[in-house]
């Protein structure tokens, strides 16, 4: 197995603030891995480190087998920041002809546009796009010098469906071509469809790593979702969410949910039972919702 990046002990402080503490991470080639964690869990400190923006105060840090301060390591990665400034009067086709003639064997520029679904803005002015497209330009960027490992800092924030869908079938693309992808997302459901490993940060430490399934599978709650239910208070239910006409309970015993709720004679329809989604296991691991502690195996 080829490693594309590495990380060692990694710790990175600000003056008495400490945003990584301890990280040691194998990234391998194709593979796609998702970075979920709070605001201020240390995720694009990770990421900046990895790519070179940062020096880590302790630890080391490993990129295609440099280091990844040189320009000759990083000229194999591609990277879009949570934040990014791109010339307003240039045209996008310029820019990403701009952009590819930094490298030594680009990807073409019908063929960049046409994966992320730009081509149409090929003749506009950036200034003149929204700042959905805007992202997406500066998304599609990062691929432009056929990297072999992509770093996507929050890379839909502002876009809409059917732009985010767009940019889902760019990455899956990449990844099918062999090529490796580190993304963070506050789109759960977006990690949850792109990513083949997910690591949980919190506090700058890793809490989980592992594939989607074993990362639901570390989470002991089931879904409990019910139509319009008349509820009277339930024993062992961890919360109770609302979405339209479906109520959703999450439990750690559903058989015993579920008797409860005949005894009761409580008034539902359609009742699902279904395992915890990639969602409630961060929300449990991370500690934002209140859940026993025996309700997470291997913690």
């Amino acid at each position: 197995m080829t490693i594309l990046a590495r990380t060692r002990d990694l710790t990175r402080r600000y003056d008495d603030k400490t945003a990584l503490d301890g990280v040691s991470l194998d990234i391998p080639a194709g593979q796609v891995l998702g970075l979920l964690g709070p605001n201020g869990a240390g995720k694009s400190t990770l990421i900046n480190v990895m790519v070179g923006l940062l020096r880590p105060s302790s630890g080391s840090v490993e990129l295609c087998g440099g280091d990844p301060r040189n320009e000759a390591t990083r000229r194999v990665i591609g990277v879009t920041p949570q934040e990014t400034g791109l010339p307003e009067t240039w045209r996008v086709a310029e820019l990403v002809d701009f952009v590819s003639a930094h490298f030594p064997d680009p990807v073409g520029r019908t063929e960049l546009l046409d994966r992320f679904d730009l081509a149409e803005l090929a003749d506009r002015q950036i200034g003149g796009l929204s700042g959905g497209q805007q992202r997406r330009v500066a998304v599609a960027l990062a691929f432009a010098g056929r990297p072999r490992l992509v770093f996507l800092d929050e890379p839909t924030t502002g876009l809409d469906v059917d732009a985010r869908r767009a940019l889902w079938d760019g990455i899956r693309s990449f990844h099918a071509d062999g090529g490796a992808v580190v993304l963070t997302s506050h789109y759960i459901e977006e990690v949850e469809a792109l990513a083949d490993r997910v690591v949980v940060l919190d506090r700058g430490r890793v809490l989980a790593d592992g594939g989607v399934a074993e990362i639901r599978g570390r989470v002991r709650l089931k879904r409990v979702t019910l139509t319009d239910p008349v509820l009277p208070e339930l024993r062992g239910v961890t919360s109770i969410e609302i979405d339209a006409d479906r109520t959703h309970l999450l439990t750690d015993d559903a058989t015993a949910l579920v008797r409860e709720l005949v005894a009761t004679g409580a008034s539902f329809t359609d009742i699902e039972i279904a395992s915890a989604s990639l969602e409630d296991a961060f929300l449990a691991i991370t500690g934002d919702r209140s859940v026993r502690p025996s309700d997470l195996k291997g913690q």
